[in-house]
């Protein structure tokens, strides 16, 4: 193994690690350069056309990942910061007393979450959550006619 082939492992394995280190994409196109003039370094004994395949597929990979990346970032929708808006529709049972405009606690797929209500809602009714408030389950009673909606 020459030296340069050595230069250039040494560097993909850096710049890996770099990279495993952050969550910013900061040198994964630089790796890629690097794994590039590793290869080419099995190929000639030149460490200037190493470097310079180097610095040409890490620009090409840096100029096809950011406007991808950028266009990516733009599509997504804000994450889920909480499990709360995947609760809404499901039933559950209220574990503490609701009052209106109180607090009371709901347990819905066998989480517990803090809840409120237009109505009173007694320990132990079913209730149906109708909306959220951040991580407050906005909730209904069941009754007949509402169970199986």
């Amino acid at each position: 193994m020459s030296p340069d082939t050595l230069l250039w492992l040494i560097a993909v394995i850096a710049f890996v690690v770099l990279e495993a280190s952050t969550t910013a994409l900061v040198s994964i196109w630089f790796a890629v350069g690097a794994a590039a003039a590793l290869i080419t370094s099995f190929f000639t004994q030149s460490l200037s056309v190493e470097a310079a395949v180097f610095a040409v597929v890490s620009a090409i990979t840096l100029i096809i990942m950011v406007p991808t990346l950028a266009k990516r970032r733009k599509e997504r929708k804000a994450p889920v910061t909480n499990g709360s808006p995947l609760t809404i529709g499901k039933q559950g049972v209220v574990l503490v007393d609701i009052k209106p405009g109180y607090l009371g606690r709901v347990r819905v797929d066998g989480l517990d979450w803090q809840a409120r209500a237009e109505l009173s809602m007694p320990e132990g009714t079913p209730c149906r959550v109708t909306d959220v408030d951040g991580a407050i389950l906005i909730v209904c009673p069941v009754t007949a006619d509402t169970a199986t909606a």
